[in-house]
């Protein structure tokens, strides 16, 4: 059962992998995917369709908001924690790694290596996915859906000039996501060393294939 359906109001704070909204003098802190943050970036005003997890047990029970920009984002979220090894932060990453769209185009060609490349996704959680998920998603349209690819652009030429507000975020949100912050330094870096104009959220999904 689920109490929150979406949440409106002023956007306060915003980084790669959480927001806080503001409504009625309460901020809501809710935990988002790259596809969310892309979408709503330079908005003052938002509306985010909300997931909430509620982990009990252990010594500490806890209650996290995860907010998306439309209902289909959400609709696959909440299809990716169904499925047997895929908990909130692994389906956070899948969304994070690809778009909607490319991720909905991977499960129905089965493309097992293309869910492999997210880390985390061994071969048995990948293809898990495409089994449990490919019939659900056909059921409910969502497989209609026509592929985006999305362009990451060409590295451009070296250049030393690093955008540190890129770095620092980008380094952050990868943080948050669960990796050491070392090797994700060291990834971002050279991410930005041969783009250094990338904005943060493709330099983060670009990390994600490259942080071993």
């Amino acid at each position: 059962m689920h109490m929150i359906e979406y949440i409106k109001g002023e956007l306060t704070e915003i980084n790669p992998t959480e927001v806080v909204v503001e409504v009625n003098g309460i901020g809501y802190l809710l935990n988002i995917s790259l596809n969310t943050f892309t979408a709503i970036q330079g908005k003052k005003e938002v509306k985010l369709y909300v997931d909430e997890s509620l982990v009990t047990g252990g010594r500490d029970d806890s209650y996290t908001l995860y907010g998306f920009y439309n209902k289909q984002e959400r609709e696959i979220y909440r299809m990716l924690i169904t499925v047997s090894g895929v908990g909130s932060n692994t389906a956070r990453m899948i969304l994070s790694a690809t778009s909607a769209t490319e991720l909905v185009n991977i499960i129905a060609s089965g493309n097992e290596k293309a869910l492999k490349g997210v880390k985390g996704i061994g071969l048995k959680t990948a293809q898990r996915i495409i089994v449990d998920l490919r019939d659900k998603m056909t059921q409910s349209g969502l497989i209609a859906e026509t592929f985006d690819a999305g362009n990451m652009g060409e590295a451009g030429k070296l250049d030393t000039n690093i955008n540190s507000q890129t770095r620092e975020e980008a380094v952050g949100a990868l943080t948050m996501l669960g990796f050491a912050q070392t090797p994700s330094s060291k990834v971002v870096t050279e991410i930005l060393r041969g783009n250094p104009d990338m904005p943060v959220e493709q330099v983060i999904k670009q990390a994600l294939k490259l942080i071993k």
